[in-house]
């Protein structure tokens, strides 16, 4: 059994196009693998222990398990393992760090959806929560934005945030404006992006300021509930992951984002339809990025 660690994750040099790819290619093979659902325990507070196995289908001979624990007062206070083994003999391929994994895939996650469910003639993005994923988020949606096209980006002020994430990713391709405001942020968007990780009262609770087309990608789930109600599709990475969700039975219509790349729908009716798209996180994704990673430090 061998140890990858983070560091040397990071020195492979896997660009972010590539984790676009890769995770395009996990959400093909989803009906395919073995997925069960993520199961969680709560030692105390809110600390966790969540785990997250998948088999993936028999040609790659891989099953994975990735633990993800958040414990209060240590550093960082989030971290994720992933075991990786031969599914055929059972034996344990590698002990992986999966904190470059999950944020790079999660990143590109949002990217791809991205791409696939905003509007023909989307220029208009928003950013709020601009940590480590939103980072990741922007990379990878740079990396698969076309050379040609020019857009504006809206970033919501905090501290001095916004102003370090412009900088951070200049680009001649992109214009970026601070706005004040939640109704600033959500006014004629084309699409929405939100990082943030706790937000306990609506984003924007006025409905009317989420334009005809708008496609809104609340990665961490938080604060758009009022948009499950109204908005005219709504999109996840996994049935079982919102099914749970209080509106759920309220959706006026729901698929999942691999139905759209396998061909068995379309992305969008029309350039009006409001669309959410929620991905919570897949073992999947994590697994197969582990078996790519293996791979390169198998040749």
């Amino acid at each position: 059994m061998t140890t990858i660690r983070h560091e040397q994750i990071k020195a492979l040099h896997i660009t972010p196009k590539q984790c676009v790819e890769w995770v395009k290619e996990s959400f093909c093979m989803k009906y395919e693998a073995q997925l069960p659902p993520k199961i969680s325990v709560h030692p105390q507070g809110i600390d966790f222990y969540t785990s997250m196995p998948c088999l993936l289908p028999t040609s790659f001979d891989r099953f994975g398990v990735k633990v993800v624990s958040r414990i209060n007062g240590r550093k960082p206070t989030l971290h994720s393992d992933l075991l990786l083994y031969e599914a055929s003999s059972g034996n344990l391929l590698t002990l992986m760090d999966a904190d470059w994994i999950t944020q790079m895939r999660t990143g590109a996650v949002a990217a791809l959806t991205i791409q696939m469910l905003q509007k023909k003639d989307a220029h208009i993005y928003a950013f709020v929560g601009l940590g480590s994923v939103a980072q990741a988020t922007m990379e990878c949606f740079l990396a698969i934005l076309p050379q040609d096209q020019h857009i504006i980006v809206k970033l919501q002020k905090y501290k001095d945030q916004a102003q370090t994430f412009s900088q951070q990713f200049a680009d001649s391709r992109v214009t970026y404006q601070i706005v004040e405001s939640h109704e600033e942020l959500v006014c004629d968007s084309d699409v929405i992006v939100s990082a943030v990780t706790e937000m306990p009262e609506l984003y924007c609770a006025d409905d009317s300021l989420f334009k005809e087309g708008v496609l809104v990608v609340p990665i961490h789930t938080r604060g758009f509930q009022n948009c499950d109600l109204f908005f005219d599709h709504i999109f996840a990475d996994d049935r079982g992951h919102v099914q749970g969700f209080k509106y759920f039975t309220q959706f006026k219509s729901f698929n999942e984002l691999s139905e759209v790349l396998l061909g068995g729908i379309p992305a969008r009716q029309s350039n009006k339809e409001r669309i959410l798209a929620y991905n919570i996180g897949l073992g999947l994704h994590d697994v197969v990025f582990a078996t790519k990673i293996y791979e390169r430090f198998s040749c």
